[in-house]
C-alpha cells in the first residue's frame, strides 16, 4: 500500500489551491485567443481584466483546463483506492481511464472501452467543450492501451495545467510527469509538468517554505534531468527577473512567450506568482498578455491559492464561480480518501470506493 501523505498545512490549502487555480481559469478564459492590444483596447481602462467577465455564455465559466484537473484528480483518487484494495496498481493507466472519461464528455470518440463509472463523468455540467487543446484530444482519441505515453513530440501546457492534484500524493514529480506524458511526448511537455507539481507539493509538505525557495529546492534537485534544460532555463530566467525586482507586465510576460508550451506556461505563472502582493493581483498579472491566459492564470492560481487558502480569493469571485461545488467536492476527497479508505468493507470505504471505483 502506498504511504499516506502527511497533512503539514491545513488541509483548506488544499481547497484554496484548486479553487483558485480554478477562478485564474476563468478569469483568462475571455481573453485567451487575444493579443495584449486586443484586451488592452477592450478592457483597457480598467488596466486589462481585472475582474470575470463572461465567457461560454456566463460569468466565472471554467474552460478544459479544469476539467482536465477534474478527472485528473479522479485517476489519482481511484489509483489510491485500488492500490490500497489490491495490494498493487499502475496510476499513469488509471489516470488515463479517467482522462478518456474526460475526452468522451467532449463528444469525441475512444479507441478502448471506458469505464462510465464513478459519480464526475455524471456531473452533466462537465460535458461542455471549452477550447479543448488539439493535442490532448488527438493522443487522447489515439490510446489503445491504458497507461501509454503520447506517440507525439507535443510540448503544448495540456499536460502542464492539469496536474496540480499529483502535489498531494506522494511522488508528486513523476506522477505529474507520467500524466502529462500521456497526451504530450516531449520531454519539455511531461517534465515541465513534473516541476511544477514537485514546487506545489514542496509548499503543502512544508508550510514554513516560500514559493522562492520551493522553485529553489525543486530546479536543484530535478533541474539536471535530461530533457529538463528549457524548462530549467526559462525558470531560472524568472527567478532572476524576480530577483531584480522586476513586476510582470504584459511586455515583459512576453518576452518569455505566449504560455502555449509547458515551459513557457509554468515561467510565467510562476512569475506573477512570485511578484503577487496579493492573491487577486497575482492572477490579474497572470491573464494579462496576449497567449494562452487561462492556463498561465491557472497555474499561478494553483500556487498563491495553496499559499494563502481559499479566504485569499475574492467573495465575488467564488460566487460566480462554475463548478465550484465539484471543486469543493474534489478538494475535500483529496484531502479525505488517503487517510480513510481502508478496503475494510467499513460504510465509510465502501461508499468511497463507490465514487472512486479503483481501476
Amino acid at each position: 500500500m502506498s504511504h499516506v501523505p502527511r497533512l503539514r498545512r491545513d488541509p483548506a490549502a488544499v481547497l484554496g489551491c484548486l479553487l483558485a487555480g480554478a477562478a485564474g481559469d476563468a478569469l483568462g478564459a475571455p481573453v485567451e485567443f487575444l493579443r495584449w492590444p486586443e484586451i488592452e483596447r477592450q478592457f483597457g481602462a480598467r488596466g486589462g481584466v481585472v475582474d470575470f467577465v463572461p465567457a461560454y455564455g456566463r460569468l466565472g465559466a471554467i474552460t478544459d483546463d479544469t476539467q482536465m484537473m477534474l478527472f485528473t484528480a479522479e485517476g489519482l483518487l481511484r489509483a489510491w483506492v485500488c492500490g490500497v484494495s489490491r495490494g498493487i496498481c499502475h496510476p499513469p493507466s488509471i489516470i488515463h481511464h479517467a482522462l478518456l472519461r474526460w475526452l468522451l464528455t467532449q463528444g469525441e470518440p475512444a479507441a478502448t472501452a471506458v469505464g462510465q463509472d464513478g459519480w464526475l463523468f455524471g456531473e452533466r455540467r462537465l460535458w461542455s467543450r471549452r477550447a479543448p487543446g488539439d493535442t490532448c484530444l488527438s493522443a487522447l482519441r489515439a490510446s489503445r492501451r491504458f497507461g501509454e505515453p503520447a506517440d507525439n513530440a507535443g510540448k503544448g501546457g495540456g499536460g502542464v495545467m492539469r496536474v496540480a492534484p499529483c502535489a498531494f500524493f506522494p511522488g508528486a514529480f513523476d506522477k505529474a510527469a507520467e500524466s502529462a506524458r500521456l497526451t504530450h511526448g516531449h520531454p519539455t511537455g511531461y517534465l515541465a509538468a513534473g516541476l511544477f507539481a514537485d514546487i506545489l507539493a514542496r509548499l503543502w509538505r512544508d508550510e514554513k517554505a516560500s514559493l522562492l525557495e520551493a522553485t529553489r529546492a525543486g530546479l536543484a534537485e530535478h533541474g539536471g534531468r535530461p530533457g529538463m534544460e528549457e524548462t530549467r532555463r526559462l525558470v531560472e530566467r524568472v527567478l532572476a527577473v524576480h530577483a531584480e525586482g522586476a513586476k510582470p507586465t504584459p511586455q515583459g510576460i512576453e518576452q518569455l512567450g505566449g504560455g502555449w508550451v509547458a515551459e513557457e506556461a509554468l515561467a510565467i505563472g510562476l512569475w506573477c506568482a512570485l511578484g503577487a502582493g496579493s492573491l487577486e493581483e497575482g492572477l490579474i498579472r497572470a491573464v494579462n498578455h496576449g497567449g494562452d491566459s487561462d492556463s498561465t492564470g491557472l497555474i499561478a492560481g494553483h500556487f498563491l491559492g495553496l499559499l494563502h487558502g481559499p479566504e485569499a480569493i475574492p467573495a465575488h469571485w467564488l460566487d460566480e464561480l462554475e463548478l465550484r461545488d465539484v471543486i469543493e467536492r474534489i478538494a475535500l476527497d483529496l484531502c479525505l480518501v488517503p487517510g480513510s479508505y481502508r478496503a475494510d468493507g467499513s460504510e465509510a470505504s465502501r461508499a468511497i470506493g463507490e465514487r472512486y471505483p479503483g481501476w
